[in-house]
């Protein structure tokens, strides 16, 4: 599978200033841009950005960023599941997984996470893609934000809108470990009947077959 990408910036006006929305980005682009101090949770920034610049190395691997002129406020992650998941357990090529997204405090509210989204499935080659995400609320930021649970999860769902996500069922055991968790799903229109019908078997694989 060729995994083709599109590159689009867009301009985006917030309260605390224009940003610019674009990627797919490279390597060398990104390493044209200061990585925010605050982005660290994952690991720490500097560390974060490294994994970053692997990650854009890879063949499948999409990365769109939130900057100001000279620095990365924010970030999107697209690239096939770790091998030790369950969704790797097909090694389907036309299977990606949102990895990370993350935003700066000083932007949060405004419209950069759901316009990173609905930017990254303007390429029209997202349609070729069954695309995923895994919410658990331990990564989620409650003491910040001071929200509940179940408001923080409401927030994170119509975000996740934004892209074509929708919450799915599954049986994995660790997002139904907490019934906060929850797996969201963009089936692309372009992804053939059979890699549908794979995906819904490993939806529902049963605790001790993966």
């Amino acid at each position: 599978m060729k995994h083709t990408k599109e590159f689009d910036s867009i301009l985006l006006e917030t309260d605390a200033g224009v940003l610019t929305i674009e990627g797919p980005v490279s390597r060398s682009q990104l390493e044209q841009y200061h990585f925010h101090e605050e982005l660290t949770a994952f690991r720490p920034a500097d560390k974060q950005f490294e994994a970053l610049l692997d990650i854009s190395e890879l063949k499948e691997a999409r990365i769109l960023i939130a900057r100001t002129t000279d620095t990365i406020i924010g970030y999107v992650t697209y690239l096939h599941p770790d091998p030790l998941e369950r969704w790797s357990k097909f090694q389907m090529e036309d299977l990606i997984e949102l990895g990370a997204i993350e935003i700066i405090r000083k932007y949060r509210g405004g419209g950069v996470g759901s316009t990173l989204l609905r930017q990254s499935m303007q390429d029209p080659y997202m349609e070729n893609y069954i695309v995923i995400s895994t919410e658990y609320y331990w990564h989620w930021d409650l003491d910040y934000s001071q929200l509940s649970i179940w408001d923080y999860r409401k927030v994170m769902e119509k975000m996740m809108a934004a892209g074509g996500l929708l919450p799915a069922p599954t049986d994995e055991p660790e997002i139904n470990s907490h019934p906060a968790n929850c797996l969201m799903v963009r089936i692309g229109s372009n992804v053939p009947q059979k890699s549908i019908e794979l995906f819904d078997k490993m939806r529902f694989l049963g605790v001790n077959h993966y």
